[in-house]
C-alpha cells in the first residue's frame, strides 16, 4: 500500500515539474534542442529515396510519410515535447521552415564513424552546427538555455561486421567508438550547448533484426552483451568529461527492457502484443517493411500499430516510444 502511495506521489510529482518547465519555457523562447545521431531521432534529413519517406512510414503520425522512421513520432518529438517547444527543424528544411526551437542535425543511418549511407557522421553533422554558430544563426545567447541530445544507437557496430570485422575484434572498435562519441560530446558542449544527453544503446539482442531467428521468441544474447559493454564504457567516459554535471546518459537499455515486459504484461495471451514481433515486416525475408517491385507491396502491416512495440526491424513504434519515454521518467527531467 505504501509502495503504491509512493509511486503515485512520485508521477504527481513529475507531472507537476513538466507542468512548470512548460510554463518557464514558455516565458523563456530562447530555449532550444539541437540533435545529433541516427535514426532514432532523425525527423526528416535524409533523401526521398529513404525508407522513412516511404508508405507505410508516417501511418499513424502524421499518417504520411514525413522522414521519420516509425510509423509516427520518435524520441526527439517526445523530448522537446517534454521540454515544452515543437520538434526542432531538421537540417535538411532550414531555410524552409522557423528555426528558432533549434535544429536536428541527425541523419537515419549514421554512426558516429562512416557507415554505409552516404549522410553525414557525427563527427560532420557537429561540423554543421559549428557553421551555423560562426556564422551567427545562433548566438551565444541563444545557446543560454539550450539542450542537445545525442543519439549513437549501433549502426557503427552493425557495419563493422558486415565489413568482416571479427567478434575477437569487437571489443577493442567499441572502444574506439566511445572514445570519439566522447570527444563529440565535449565539442557540443564547447560550443556554447551547456546541457548534453547522450542515449546510451538499447538492447541491440532484442531488436527485431536479430529476433527474427528466434521467432520473435527471445533475445540474442551477444547483441545484449555488445550493448552492456558499450553502456559500460560510455558511462565510464562521461565521468571523464567537463564539466561532468553537465551531461546525461539516457539509460536506454534499462528503459527498453522495462516497457518491452510491460507491453508483454499487459495482454499475455495477445500474440500482437508479443514486444519482440514488428508490426510491418517484408513478405518474405529478400524483402523489408517499404519495398515495392514493379508496383506492388512486398510488405505486411500490423492491422493495429499502437499494439506493437517494434515498427520495422530497427525501429519502435510510436506506442513503443511512448513507453520508453515513460519508463525513462526522470531522467528526462534532469535535461532541463
Amino acid at each position: 500500500m505504501i509502495s503504491i502511495l509512493v509511486q503515485s506521489m512520485t508521477s504527481h510529482f513529475l507531472h507537476f515539474r513538466f507542468h512548470i518547465l512548460r510554463a518557464y519555457v514558455d516565458a523563456n523562447r530562447s530555449i532550444k534542442l539541437f540533435v545529433f545521431g541516427d535514426s532514432y531521432v532523425d525527423t526528416g534529413n535524409r533523401d526521398s529515396t529513404a525508407r522513412s519517406w516511404k508508405e507505410p512510414y508516417g501511418i499513424t503520425y502524421p499518417r504520411t510519410p514525413a522522414g521519420h522512421f516509425s510509423d509516427g513520432q520518435v524520441f526527439t518529438e517526445y523530448i522537446a515535447s517534454r521540454m515544452g517547444i515543437k520538434p526542432p527543424t531538421p537540417y535538411r528544411f532550414r531555410k524552409l521552415r522557423p528555426i528558432k526551437y533549434g535544429m536536428n542535425f541527425a541523419y537515419g543511418g549514421t554512426g558516429v564513424f562512416d557507415t554505409l549511407v552516404a549522410a553525414p557522421n557525427m563527427t560532420k553533422q557537429i561540423d554543421l552546427f559549428e557553421q551555423l554558430v560562426q556564422e551567427k544563426i545562433y548566438t551565444t545567447d541563444d545557446l543560454k538555455f539550450s539542450t542537445a541530445l545525442v543519439s549513437a544507437s549501433g549502426n557503427d557496430y552493425g557495419i563493422y561486421l558486415a565489413r568482416g570485422g571479427s567478434l575477437e575484434g569487437l571489443p577493442a572498435f567499441i572502444v574506439s567508438v566511445v572514445n570519439q562519441l566522447g570527444s563529440d560530446l565535449q565539442r557540443i558542449h564547447d560550443l556554447g550547448v551547456p546541457r548534453v544527453a547522450i542515449m546510451g544503446i538499447q538492447p541491440l539482442g532484442c531488436l527485431p533484426q536479430f529476433t527474427k531467428e528466434y521467432s520473435y521468441e527471445i533475445c540474442n544474447s551477444t547483441g545484449n552483451l555488445v550493448a552492456l559493454f558499450h553502456n559500460l564504457l560510455l558511462t565510464t567516459m562521461v565521468k571523464e568529461l567537463k564539466p561532468e554535471s553537465k551531461f546525461v546518459v539516457l539509460h536506454m537499455y534499462d528503459a527498453f527492457i522495462s516497457a518491452m515486459k510491460k507491453f508483454e504484461n499487459e495482454t499475455e495471451t495477445s500474440k500482437s502484443k508479443n514486444p519482440l514481433r514488428p508490426c510491418c515486416t517484408g513478405i518474405t525475408s529478400e524483402y523489408r517493411c517499404g519495398d515495392v517491385k514493379n508496383g506492388e507491396k512486398k510488405y505486411n502491416v500490423c492491422r493495429v500499430p499502437k499494439l506493437a512495440f517494434f515498427w520495422d526491424s530497427f525501429h519502435p513504434t510510436q506506442a513503443g516510444w511512448d513507453a520508453i519515454v515513460s519508463e525513462l521518467g526522470s531522467s528526462i527531467v534532469s535535461l532541463f
